[in-house]
C-alpha cells in the first residue's frame, strides 16, 4: 500500500498499514538556511516548488511520505497579470511598487513579511472594466498550458502531461487544484475595498465574484472532462487572521457558497470525494459554508494562539468533516522535547478517525533540519 492509498483509506475512515507522514512544504528562505548548512544543494533551494520532483526529493531525505499540497494547477488568476513595476523610490530604499494582481504595495530592503498594501488599481466598474474584466476571460489555455509532474520531471499539460494522467501511473499523491473563489477578489480588492464593494455596488461586486468563479468552474471542468485522473479536488482561500474571517460569514455565505456547491457537485460527479480547503487563521466561522457547499476536509489548520484542532469541529460537524493538518510548526525551532510533547498531543486527534497530522503551514527559516528529521522520525514510531 503507497503513502498516498493510506491517505485516502484514513480520509474515508478505512483499515490502512500507517498513518503517513505529511508536509505543507518549506519557506524558500528556510531552504536556503538548509542548504548554507550543508542540508541540501543550492539547486535544490532553486528548485523547489510545491508537488514538484525536487520537493518529494527533499520530502523524502527529511522522513515525509509527501508534501499534501501536490496538485495540478490550471490558471485561475489573472491572464495576464499585470506587469510590475517601481512607481516611488524613497531615499531609505523602500519603494512603492505595482504587483502582478494591480496592487500597490510597500516594499522594504530587507523585509521578509507579506508587504504592506498601499492602494488598488481595482476601485469601481471603470477600473474594473478597463483593466481586469478581460484578465478573467476562460480559455482552455488556462489549464493546457499548465505544467504537471510527471515522476521526476514537470511537463506541460499538451505536452505529455494530459496523457500521464489520464494512465493513472503513478504511485504519490496528485489532487486537482480548483482555485479560489474569494481569496484571489480580496487580493484584487483588499480587504476594506472589498468590504466596502459589497455594499456600495452590490451588482459590481457580484459581477467580479462570479468572474472569478466561472473561471475556476470552466478550469475544473475542462480538466475533468479530459480522463485525467487526481486523487482529491482542492482550494485555496487564506481569508482568516486570528481573530477570525476578513469578509463577513453573511456576506461569504451568500455571495460565494453557491459558487462552491456547482463545483463541488462537479468534482463529485467524476468521482473525487475528497475535497479539501487551504485556509490560514481563526476558520470556525467560515466552516458552515464551507461544509455546508461540500467541501469536507479541512487544511492546514492552523493552531495559532487560538489552539485550533479538528475535536470541537468533529463534534459539532460529525465525520463528514475530515482535516490534513493541526501540527504546531513552531516546535521545529525548539527541542527534541517538544517535538515529543507534540506528538502526543496529535495521539487522542489522530484516534478520531479522518485525520492527518501535517505541520500547519510551511516550515520556517527556524525550523531545524535535524527537528524536522526528528518529528519524522517520531512520528513513523508512534503511529506505524
Amino acid at each position: 500500500m503507497t503513502p498516498s492509498e493510506m491517505a485516502m483509506r484514513i480520509l474515508r475512515y478505512e483499515p490502512a498499514e500507517r498513518l503517513p507522514v505529511v508536509h505543507f512544504g518549506f519557506w524558500h528562505e528556510t531552504l536556503q538556511k538548509w542548504a548554507q548548512q550543508g542540508h541540501l544543494s543550492a539547486e535544490e533551494a532553486r528548485g523547489w516548488g510545491d508537488g514538484n520532483p525536487v520537493d518529494a526529493a527533499i520530502g523524502a531525505r527529511l522522513g515525509f511520505d509527501f508534501n499534501w499540497y501536490s496538485a495540478f494547477h490550471p490558471a485561475s488568476h489573472l491572464r495576464p497579470f499585470f506587469e510590475g513595476k517601481v512607481i516611488e523610490q524613497f531615499p531609505d530604499g523602500a519603494r512603492h511598487t505595482l504587483s502582478g494582481e494591480g496592487v500597490i504595495v510597500l516594499s522594504q530592503p530587507g523585509a521578509g513579511s507579506i508587504p504592506a498594501e498601499i492602494g488598488h488599481l481595482l476601485k469601481d466598474r471603470a477600473s474594473w472594466e478597463e483593466h481586469y474584466r478581460r484578465r478573467y476571460q476562460w480559455s482552455p489555455e488556462r489549464v493546457t498550458e499548465g505544467v504537471v509532474r510527471v515522476n521526476d520531471k514537470m511537463v506541460r499539460w499538451d505536452q505529455g502531461g494530459l496523457e500521464f494522467l489520464r494512465s493513472g501511473r503513478r504511485d504519490y499523491l496528485y489532487g486537482l487544484h480548483c482555485g479560489s473563489l474569494f481569496g484571489v477578489v480580496r487580493n484584487i480588492l483588499g480587504v476594506e475595498g472589498s468590504a466596502y464593494l459589497s455594499v456600495d455596488d452590490e451588482p459590481l461586486f457580484d459581477e467580479i465574484i462570479g468572474a472569478v468563479a466561472e473561471v475556476c468552474y470552466q478550469n475544473t471542468k475542462f480538466a475533468l472532462a479530459t480522463g485525467a485522473k487526481f486523487d482529491f479536488a482542492h482550494f485555496w482561500e487564506d481569508i482568516c487572521y486570528k481573530n477570525g474571517p476578513l469578509v463577513s460569514p453573511h456576506v461569504f455565505e451568500e455571495k460565494v457558497g453557491p459558487h462552491y456547491r456547482r463545483i463541488t457537485d462537479l468534482v463529485k460527479s467524476h468521482g473525487l470525494d475528497i475535497i479539501s480547503l487551504d485556509c490560514d487563521g481563526m476558520i470556525d466561522a467560515l466552516i458552515p459554508t464551507w461544509f455546508g457547499n461540500g467541501v469536507n476536509t479541512m487544511f492546514p489548520i492552523e493552531v495559532g494562539t487560538w489552539d485550533a484542532n479538528i475535536k470541537p469541529w468533529r463534534e459539532k460537524y460529525g465525520k463528514e468533516l475530515r482535516g490534513v493538518g493541526g501540527m504546531n510548526k513552531v516546535v521545529f525551532a525548539r527541542d527534541r522535547a517538544a517535538i515529543d510533547a507534540e506528538v502526543e498531543r496529535l495521539k487522542p486527534l489522530v484516534d478520531l478517525g479522518g485525520y492527518i497530522p501535517c505541520p500547519d503551514h510551511r516550515i520556517a527559516p527556524d525550523g531545524e533540519w535535524d527537528l524536522v528529521r526528528y518529528y519524522c522520525d517520531r512520528m513513523r514510531a508512534v503511529f506505524g
